[in-house]
Order: structure tokens, then C-alpha cells, then sequence
């Protein structure tokens, strides 16, 4: 099982008898070395799914070939994933279209992005361990025709070579913006019970930072004479200023009025954690407690939005304002590369229908015909009178 690791590790594996795995432990120093701290959990757990197919089918990790890697993406591709489990009766069936955002609901497997990052942990790990002479001579996870990016380095005056996947990566389906409607997204805001969820909602929406970063603020972090708030950036850990809604910031007063964070008549301590619990002792939001709070308002809407899509319609937003510049855009998501801010240009369906509408209509009521350009206006006036030529 994965857990907290032990000599400044963020996580390690351990086996049956709770001892750590010491080939993964030595991959995750690694990594943790290499500043990936922050890809540590979900590598551990790619390992620990890749521990236990080998120990079910006995073999030891440092023997394992090609044809166990093909065998697990096989036994991938069929089974149920445990973290989709359903046990309550009223549960959306999985993979069913909700009908409120048109997004579906998880599958009961395995995403392929699941098998194509668990096939890139397992490359990783060997190509360690085939470093210090450790492990099978050859990486039993095969690589595609060309190691590097594809498209990288392309000359943009030459066509495009035409890029293979590499042997048993998945074929990802390609996934427009989550984005909220205007009136799904009111609804939603209606149903937060106090104005720490209020606030939250607020700073989601505006700003567009990602879960994470917003519950991890402190009081510090807020800046009301400028309209910014500052987050810990995902991956790269960095300081980063982003600015967002004065609607934002008015509830936030408001919330802190209530002195759930602070005594309303003393001044904010800096490094205290700006969302707290409303209920009993005062500890950090964690991100678990806040889609508890999201989930209570699908269950009374109909829906499935969690709270990465308020990003996602944030960065919408944003892309169909004329007067916001797609660079623009790209610096509020903190995105490195323009590409992947410009998938947010794409017509949101809401917007799709009602031109599609409009376009059916202007067909089922044509213009009159105009006159054949022979033909005098001055004559044609005189003989049907002034507009009606």
C-alpha cells in the first residue's frame, strides 16, 4: 500500500508485512531529488497497481518482459477500476450523459490517459534502474518510433510526418472545455449555504486557479487594494499573483467578518489558513470537504460539475471576451504553452445552438427578391412607388 514515507520521502510503498518496497523507494528518491515531489503520490500508486499484477501473476520485477506489460494493459483495458465504485442505489449509471452539463459520468474502468501514465511511470522506473545496471537489460516497456515530442523540432515549412503511437498507448479521445452555462452556474451559487462557499465560488470563477492552489491561501495571500490573490503554483511551486473579481473579494470580507478565521477586531495573522472548517475546531478546508460541499449541490441540481470545471468555464469566459486578448488568457491560467489556452476558443455548444437557430431561420425567411439591375430605379419607382421596388 501507499503511504507517508519515511526519511523526508512524501510517499513510499510498502509490502504485506509493511516494509518498503526498496526498489520503489529508491525510484521515488529519485524523483523526490529532481524536485517531482509534487508526481510522487500518483507514481507510487501506478507502481503499487504494477506490484500487485506481478505478485498475482509471480513474477519479480526485476525479470518482467515485454509480454507482462502487454498482459497488464490487456487486464487494464477490461477491469473495473476500484475507485469508480458505486454504493449507493441512486448513483448515475457510469458513463451516462448527465443531462444538466452534458458531461458524462466516469466509466467503470480504466481511462486510457490511466493505462498511457501508467505505461510512462513503468518506462521511467526501468530506465532508472537499467542506469545503475539494476533490473532487466532491456526496458520491458516499449517506446514508440521516435522518442522525442511529436511534432517537436518540426521544420513549419515542411508538412507534417505522420506520428505512430507508441506499441500498446492508448488512443485518448480528444475533450472540448468543461464549461458552466450562465444559469447552471447560478443555480449552483444560489445553493452555497454560508459565505465561505459563497467567497470560494467567487475566487473559482474569477480567477481561474485550480483546487489546490485556492484552499491552500493564507490570510496573506489575499491583496484588496489590488484585486489579486497569490497562490502556490501546481508542478512548479512557485509564488504566482493572479487576479480576480471584486464580487470575489466582497464576499471574502464578508466571510471573514465572521470571525471564524480570526476575531473580527483583530488584525488577520498572515500565515493563517485563509478557509477553515465551520464546524467544530478550526482546522484547514481540505479538498475532500469542499466537493463534500459541491456534491451536496449536484445532488439537489441534477449534476455532476466539480470543481475543476469552474476553471474551465473561468478560461471560457475569458477566450469569448473581443476585448480580452488570448496571451491575456494564457497568463491568468499560468499555461507555458499558447496551445493549451487556445482550446478554449472552441464555440461552446450553448452558443453553437442558438446561431444554428438563427441560421434555420433567416432560410425560412428569405429576403424578397431584388430587381433586375436593368431595370430603372426611377422608372420602378414611378411605377410601384417609393419602397416598393
Amino acid at each position: 500500500m501507499a503511504e507517508p514515507g519515511r526519511d523526508g520521502l512524501p510517499v513510499e510503498v510498502v509490502d504485506a508485512a509493511g516494509e518498503p518496497i526498496e526498489a520503489i523507494t529508491q525510484f521515488i528518491r529519485e524523483l523526490t531529488a529532481g524536485d517531482y515531489a509534487s508526481s510522487c503520490r500518483s507514481y507510487a500508486y501506478d507502481m503499487l497497481r504494477w506490484w500487485r499484477f506481478l505478485a498475482a501473476n509471480d513474477v519479480e520485477w526485476d525479470h518482467a518482459c515485454r509480454e507482462d506489460v502487454r498482459d497488464l494493459v490487456l487486464w487494464m483495458r477490461s477491469a473495473d477500476n476500484p475507485q469508480r465504485r458505486r454504493s449507493r442505489p441512486d448513483t448515475p449509471r457510469a458513463g451516462a450523459v448527465n443531462a444538466r452539463t452534458g458531461k458524462a459520468h466516469l466509466p467503470d474502468g480504466y481511462a486510457p490517459r490511466t493505462i498511457n501514465h501508467q505505461l510512462a511511470v513503468l518506462s521511467r522506473f526501468y530506465e532508472f534502474h537499467r542506469s545503475f545496471a539494476r533490473g532487466p537489460l532491456v526496458n520491458p516497456v516499449p517506446t514508440g518510433s521516435r522518442s522525442e515530442r511529436a511534432g517537436a523540432h518540426g521544420n513549419p515549412m515542411l508538412p507534417v510526418a505522420p506520428h505512430r503511437r507508441g506499441a500498446y498507448r492508448q488512443k485518448v479521445p480528444k475533450q472540448t472545455p468543461r464549461a458552466l452555462p450562465d444559469a447552471l452556474f447560478d443555480e449552483l451559487f444560489a445553493l452555497m449555504t454560508s459565505h465561505r462557499d459563497r467567497a470560494l465560488l467567487a475566487h473559482y470563477i474569477s480567477s481561474g486557479a485550480r483546487a489546490s492552489e485556492l484552499l491552500g491561501m493564507t490570510c496573506g495571500d489575499l491583496d484588496f487594494g489590488r484585486q489579486t490573490i497569490q497562490v502556490i503554483g501546481k508542478g512548479t511551486l512557485a509564488v504566482e499573483k493572479v487576479p480576480a473579481s471584486p464580487d470575489a473579494f466582497v464576499w471574502t470580507r464578508l466571510y471573514l467578518a465572521e470571525g471564524r478565521v480570526s476575531p473580527a477586531d483583530q488584525p488577520l495573522d498572515p500565515g493563517a489558513p485563509l478557509w477553515v472548517t465551520l464546524r467544530g475546531s478550526r482546522r484547514p478546508l481540505s479538498y475532500t470537504a469542499m466537493r463534500a460541499v459541491l456534491n451536496r449541490a449536484n445532488a439537489k441540481l441534477g449534476s455532476n460539475i466539480t470543481l475543476h470545471d469552474l476553471r474551465h468555464t473561468c478560461a471560457t469566459r475569458m477566450a469569448a471576451d473581443p476585448n480580452m486578448a488570448i496571451t491575456d488568457v494564457q497568463a491568468v491560467l499560468r499555461h507555458k504553452s499558447l496551445t493549451s489556452t487556445q482550446v478554449y476558443t472552441t464555440v461552446e455548444l450553448e452558443t453553437l445552438i442558438a446561431r444554428t437557430l438563427e441560421h434555420h431561420a433567416r432560410r425560412a425567411d428569405p429576403p424578397p427578391p431584388r430587381p433586375h439591375p436593368a431595370y430603372d430605379a426611377a422608372d420602378l419607382a414611378l411605377l410601384f412607388g417609393d419602397g416598393q421596388a
